[in-house]
């Protein structure tokens, strides 16, 4: 469809559709908020109109078509939208829609990427991993000390690639002294698929019951029924893999505060999406259990 120089506020007027200009957190000059359909138990006022470029984009769900949208909005009937897109200026031919994208550069990992140091494996048996276990399982590897990309510094940081229908499609580094940030992840133009809108896990291995925690050292510990978000900051895309890929879900973040308030949202929308969910509460950081501690709860929530 091609919308230019719709008269968009008197289109949304004639559907009944509340919409808002400014005011609100999400809305930015030139675009028009409304709420979104398509945020299933979190409607809010996420869902903008770009009055410029004519699209819609959801800040929490992205990009979604005109005439779907504006169906689900209204309830009309998407011949009857047609027509009045047709009274407010709109025109019914096709021409490509508007998306808003990252320029992409060649998916890489950092420079002087190397087989994993001595160092970062006795880092990672001060944490009671088992580097060559770990080493043969998610193909871990080292940076040396001078290792960039796209001027970043990735130096003496533990690499770890990201994977996704079995291909690398992005990665973390994990540096193993005190210094922030702990991780650095990919930059965003050059991975395949961005890391905030999948999971880290054994997909090939995952059945109808997971474990949802925050990070890939979590993942380790638990091992192949558990899967992370990279955070507790979930995203709506990842919510949606875990209803494709699961039908029962713990969720196990960490014990601080905000972490806690997360996995108990997590829980709730994965509840209203048809899936048995429940927080599992803990002590400290999944990742830092010990490894007959974590075995012996993964075997209570996968009775």
């Amino acid at each position: 469809m091609e919308y230019g120089r719709m008269k968009t506020l008197e289109l949304l007027n004639s559907l009944n559709i509340q919409y808002m200009t400014e005011g609100h957190k999400h809305c930015r000059p030139g675009w028009v908020n409304t709420s979104c359909p398509f945020c299933t138990g979190n409607p809010g006022m996420h869902l903008g109109f770009d009055l410029e470029n004519e699209f819609f984009k959801c800040w929490r769900c992205g990009w979604h078509p005109i005439l779907e949208t504006l169906h689900k909005l209204s309830g009309l009937p998407i011949h009857k939208i047609k027509d009045l897109i047709r009274v407010f200026g709109g025109r019914t031919r096709q021409k490509q829609i508007i998306k808003e994208t990252v320029r992409m550069k060649a998916f890489r990992y950092p420079s002087d990427t190397q087989r994993l140091a001595v160092h970062h494996k006795q880092y990672l048996e001060k944490r009671n991993f088992d580097p060559e276990y770990l080493n043969q399982e998610w193909n871990l590897r080292s940076t040396g000390p001078v290792s960039t990309m796209d001027s970043a510094d990735y130096g003496n940081r533990i690499l770890i690639p990201i994977y996704w229908n079995g291909q690398a499609v992005s990665f973390q580094c994990r540096t193993p002294v005190n210094k922030e940030p702990r991780y650095k992840a990919c930059p965003q133009d050059r991975e395949l698929i961005q890391h905030k809108h999948i999971l880290y896990g054994k997909q090939r291995e995952w059945r109808e019951i997971g474990i949802c925690v925050e990070g890939v050292t979590d993942v380790w510990r638990f091992g192949s029924t558990a899967f992370a978000t990279f955070g507790i900051e979930y995203k709506i895309q990842q919510v949606k893999e875990m209803v494709k890929n699961f039908r029962r879900i713990a969720v196990c973040f960490d014990d601080d505060p905000q972490a806690i308030v997360q996995a108990n949202k997590l829980v709730s929308e994965l509840r209203m999406r048809g899936i048995e969910a429940f927080r599992v509460p803990i002590v400290g950081d999944p990742g830092a259990m010990s490894q007959a501690d974590a075995d012996k709860l993964v075997k209570e929530i996968m009775k």
